[in-house]
This record gives structure tokens, C-alpha cells and sequence, in this order.
């Protein structure tokens, strides 16, 4: 292969509601944290076990700003992006380092405004009466 790749897919729910940020000439970054899951059965107690990853992500513009507009605490998205670190001193003048996903495609799945949306009633089937043919009323 003749050259690297940096994707991410991810399904999760975001740990939080989405924090923007807005700069000079109309730019706008989103953050918010992404949490995956992962299921196993222990194999000595035989019992389930869950495991929680976090993941902080990015988005930028219109998308950040649909994000905040749509999306909330709980709320289960796809989405595709690339790993990017990021450097900066600390207060302490230490090096501090994070982890972010860059979002470029994002899918929402579930939002708790669909979950809390009324269901769409279907009306009830009409009982029709099937009149009752006794055995001699046969024609054959």
C-alpha cells in the first residue's frame, strides 16, 4: 500500500450536551464526549461484563452548529473522522496532550426528542359482523 490511513468509525451515545465555540469570521467547534461500549462474559464467573470507552469529538461550522441544534445527553450517533493529538503547557508549565476525533461525516440514530415524541395513533380495525351460514344452507 503506498500510503498511511487516520479513520475512525464510531457508534455511541454522547456523555453530554455539545459545547461551542464561536470565532472571528463566523467559525464555530463543537466538542462534546462520545461513549462506546463494549459487552463480554467473564469466562471464570460467567458474568457480563461492560466496558466504557470515552472519546472526545470534534466538529466544526454547520455541522457543529446542527449538532447543537439536534443533538443532546444520551443521543446515539454514527460517525466517521480521524484521530487527531493536540499539545499545549499546562498551568504548571508541564506538556499536556489529548486525544480528539476530528468529525467529518456524522448520522444521527436516536435523539431523545424522537424518543419523546408522541407515537402516531392508528385507529382501531372496525368489527364487522360475518353473518352465520349453517351446514343445511349450503348450496352443494
Amino acid at each position: 500500500m503506498a500510503g498511511t490511513v487516520n479513520k475512525v468509525i464510531l457508534i455511541g451515545h454522547l456523555g453530554d450536551e455539545v459545547k461551542m465555540h464561536y470565532f472571528e469570521g463566523g467559525n464555530a467547534i463543537g466538542r462534546f464526549p462520545l461513549a462506546t461500549n463494549e459487552t463480554y462474559t467473564n469466562k471464570q464467573t460467567g458474568e457480563k461484563v461492560t466496558t466504557t470507552e470515552w472519546h472526545n469529538l470534534v466538529v466544526r461550522n454547520k455541522l457543529a452548529e446542527i449538532c447543537e441544534k439536534y443533538l443532546s445527553k444520551g443521543d446515539k450517533i454514527y460517525c466517521e473522522g480521524r484521530i487527531k493529538t493536540r499539545q499545549w503547557d499546562g498551568d504548571d508549565g508541564s506538556k499536556r496532550y489529548t486525544s480528539e476525533i476530528q468529525v467529518t461525516e456524522m448520522t444521527f440514530l436516536t435523539t431523545k426528542k424522537d424518543l419523546n415524541a408522541p407515537k402516531p395513533t392508528t385507529p382501531e380495525p372496525t368489527k364487522t359482523s360475518i353473518p352465520k351460514v349453517e351446514e343445511n344452507d349450503l348450496p352443494f
